[in-house]
């Protein structure tokens, strides 16, 4: 299966371009897999170029776990940042995404500096 890249998930969310939408559309409608770190960077591109709220950066990861074109790398793990997120929108989505990697991996507790990080259960503040 093909993979997307930050920018062709970046254009599939700001529809801001309309040539490069199409053929972004396009070259996942035969099905494409986004990895963790493709999301991740799209969320942060999101957050500091495109200035997206904490809500509006939930709805562009939601849109994307139910793109039928899209196969989300770990999908049960983006849906549990997802959750986390919404109820701690401060943290940052890749935050959440980190600590439920590390979950799925069994290797908690997180090792964090970050106060409110830790204030989730499996992080752990130094």
């Amino acid at each position: 299966m093909r993979a997307v890249d930050t920018n062709v998930l970046v254009r599939i969310l700001a529809r801001d371009d309309p040539k490069q939408v199409r053929v972004a559309d396009e070259f996942v409608s035969a099905g494409a897999w986004v990895s963790l770190l493709a999301l991740a960077e799209t969320t942060w591109v999101l957050t500091t170029v495109y200035e997206r709220d904490a809500t509006e950066v939930g709805a562009s990861v939601e849109q994307l776990l139910n793109h039928k074109d899209l196969i989300l790398q770990d999908r049960e793990v983006v849906a549990a940042a997802l959750e986390t997120f919404r109820s701690r929108p401060a943290l940052g989505f890749t935050d959440c995404l980190l600590l439920e990697v590390a979950r799925k991996a069994g290797h908690l507790p997180l090792g964090t500096f970050d106060r409110n990080l830790s204030k989730i259960d499996g992080a752990e503040k130094l």
